[in-house]
């Protein structure tokens, strides 16, 4: 339930069900919110979510709308993350949050088969930052993060408040699946800032059970993405279009193996069942894309 004044209406109740937890939103990543279909409009928003005991379990904070009103859909702080961030003001002053220097994204089935995986689960890992924490602990692109801090993660989602949660300097324990098998690795974490709020050649034979057609990169385009490997997608059709992979995509790796040319990428999708995940790079942005292999 939802207390509040909208609209100027004083006292006003709204109830609904919880439809979520942890929900990640575009524009605040740190925050798992409680999707509910509590009715938030100007008046209550801000105020607080209550479960059937009286007690409060978040603050209303976003509604999910094309209209400006309620639509059916709002989002709540979880009262914990309310009250650390509290706690933090009244200590600090300001609020901290871990940081880990990764890009991630889900893991669906076709991602879990590529990787070996039993179902899909964890965060996937498309992309390591320079210099970061990841970097420096030995994170590596094609990682799936199952763990972190003796916390499951089961989904992309899940990951991003449990690092911000965490105090920056701390060393945690974070689960890791690569080359088929479990491993775990250590990492101390940085402090998250502001700025900080995933074959064949031109001239020859198409790629296959892929359908691409890709290129090596040229020194300039080398300098200007500051790559040193990769396969430039020239053409694109059956299998790889279907996935959503893009002329003018840049092929990194193919089932967590570099891709240095076009007679490796064959090798890795030769010895591949049926799917294969290629890390692409599109504009500044890394994504895992799995493939359904023809």
């Amino acid at each position: 339930m939802a207390i509040g004044s909208p609209f100027g209406l004083e006292n006003t109740v709204t109830a609904g069900i919880v439809s979520a937890k942890g929900r990640s939103l575009p524009d605040d990543t740190y925050v798992p919110f409680i999707q509910t279909d509590v009715a938030v409009n100007p008046g209550n928003s801000g105020g607080p979510l209550f479960n059937m005991r009286g007690e409060v379990v978040g603050i209303n904070s976003q509604i999910y709308s094309r209209s400006g009103g309620y639509g059916g859909l709002s989002f709540a702080i979880p009262i914990d993350v309310a009250m650390n961030v509290s706690k933090q003001l009244q200590a600090k002053g300001h609020v901290t949050r871990g940081k880990l220097g990764v890009g991630i994204q889900d893991v669906d089935q076709a991602l879990a088969e590529s990787f070996g995986l039993d179902v899909p689960r964890g965060a996937l890992v498309a992309s390591v930052e320079k210099g970061g924490p990841a970097e420096q602990a030995g994170f590596r692109e094609g990682d799936v993060i199952l763990g972190f801090d003796g916390q499951s993660i089961d989904s992309a989602g899940q990951l991003p408040s449990a690092v911000a949660a965490t105090d920056p300097g701390k060393a945690v324990a974070v689960q890791v699946w690569r080359d088929r098998a479990s491993r775990e690795i250590s990492v101390k974490l940085g402090q998250t800032t502001e700025d900080d709020v995933v074959a064949a050649n031109v001239d020859g034979t198409s790629a296959g059970r892929l359908g691409m057609m890709v290129r090596p990169l040229s020194a300039a385009e080398k300098q200007q993405t500051e790559l040193s490997d990769g396969l430039v997608v020239e053409d694109v059709d059956g299998a790889a279009e279907e996935a959503g992979v893009r002329p003018g995509d840049i092929v990194i790796a193919a089932n967590g193996t570099s891709v240095k040319s076009v007679e490796q990428l064959r090798s890795v999708v030769s010895g591949s069942k049926s799917h294969v995940a290629l890390l692409v790079q599109r504009g500044d942005a890394r994504v895992f894309v799995p493939i359904e292999l023809g």
